[in-house]
């Protein structure tokens, strides 16, 4: 593993240095959970399937990642996850609070008692381009997590969206996404200082 600490996804401009960052950061977070008995469920949209793959990518992720809902339409943000559909009328699907949604829905989705409501829930929603969509920018890019309260690790109940604006291509706005999902969680989990 490479030291990642000091490195900002945003920064790095190839899949292939952006992909080797996630793997790292995603391994540090899989082991932070496994070690706290803490689950991951995922919702995606712009990134269609590359969260739930930088976990899957890592031996042993089956121990901590649930699943991850590819919601690519703004209708089955809704239907599949519960979003509010007058949220996504109103503001479409590019959206602090749809994001916000997206990762508390899709914890709900993956819930399973044996769990007891350990589960992470993450969030990607956004613009890859290359053009701007519905008004907004290419690069425009929210994600959403939902922490859950975890008493035993001193962990409080969260709930949140972090804008970002990311610059390249179509494909490495998708990857810097998920890099900078990634850098979150271990930045709010703590599992970075350890």
């Amino acid at each position: 593993m490479h030291d990642v600490s000091t490195i900002d996804p945003r920064d790095l401009d190839s899949v292939e240095e952006l992909q080797a960052y996630c793997d790292d950061q995603a391994a540090a977070i899989l082991e932070w959970c496994r070690e706290r008995d803490v689950k991951i469920a995922c919702a995606e949209s712009l990134t269609g399937g590359l969260l739930a793959d930088a976990f899957v990518r890592i031996p042993g992720a089956s121990q901590v990642l649930l699943g991850s809902a590819v919601t690519y339409d703004i209708h089955a943000k809704a239907s599949v996850l519960g979003v509010n559909a007058e949220l996504l009328r109103r503001e479409g699907a590019v959206h602090p609070q749809v994001a916000i949604e997206m990762a508390q829905r899709t914890v709900q989705l993956f819930s399973q008692s044996e769990y007891r409501s350990r589960i992470i829930g993450l969030s990607t929603t956004g613009v890859a381009g290359p053009g701007p969509d519905g008004g907004k920018p290419a690069g425009l890019v929210y994600i959403g997590v939902s922490f859950p309260k975890i008493p035993t690790i001193s962990m409080e109940s969260s709930n949140y969206a972090v804008e970002l604006n990311l610059q390249g291509s179509r494909e490495v706005i998708r990857h810097k996404t998920i890099g900078c999902v990634l850098e979150n969680l271990r930045e709010f989990s703590g599992s970075s200082q350890e």
